[in-house]
């Protein structure tokens, strides 16, 4: 199964199935484009480069976040 996977990621048919379904849902109009993503909303892990190290730990609560909103209809349907 593995092999076929990687198979399929080399030689882009992934992509092209990405790209058909994608293709499918805009024309149904179920994307919604105006959707910008940046860093600024990129949590890194706890282990990332930069963190405390384990010596100089402390005990914090996770922070919390609200819940993402949908970003197309299709997951505004899923959701509800």
């Amino acid at each position: 199964m593995y092999d076929l996977f990687r198979r399929w990621q080399r030689n882009g048919t992934w992509q092209r199935i990405f790209t058909a379904l994608q293709a499918q849902a805009d024309a149904k109009d179920l994307i919604t484009w105006d959707i910008n993503v940046d860093s600024t909303i990129v949590r890194a892990h706890q282990h990332a480069a930069g963190t405390r190290k384990r010596g100089n730990v402390q005990k914090s609560r996770p922070a919390a976040s609200p819940p993402s909103r949908p970003t197309t209809t299709l997951g505004a349907r899923a959701a509800a």
